[in-house]
């Protein structure tokens, strides 16, 4: 499996979009503020057609250290995840996309 590089979305952009160099790094550095802003403040981010970003609280609970087995407190914390849409999930399996949209998302 390959990944995409923060720097193959800027060449992305660069080539696919007209995008100079500069103006590509803005645009990321500028979503992903966003994204990690409204993460941060306890709201959902919501992108149509592709998925949801939020936070989810947990709780505190006791864990095991996995080398010496001692039980440990794992403290309450906030985790981000990703809810993918249904059109994603079908485009990821190959299933044709039911409400008409491109089956690509780029």
């Amino acid at each position: 499996m390959e990944t995409i590089a923060r720097a193959d979305l800027i060449e992305l952009l660069q080539e696919e979009h007209g995008f100079s160099r500069q103006q590509a790094i803005l645009f990321l550095e500028e979503m992903f503020e966003l994204f990690v802003q409204t993460l941060e403040q306890g709201k959902s981010l919501k992108i149509s057609g592709f998925g949801t970003f939020a936070v989810r609280d947990k709780a505190p609970r006791l864990g095991r250290n996995p080398l010496t087995g001692e039980e440990a407190v794992i403290s309450a914390r906030r985790v981000p995840f990703f809810r993918p849409s249904r059109l994603l999930r079908e485009s990821v399996n190959g299933r044709s996309v039911t409400q008409g949209a491109p089956n690509d998302f780029h």
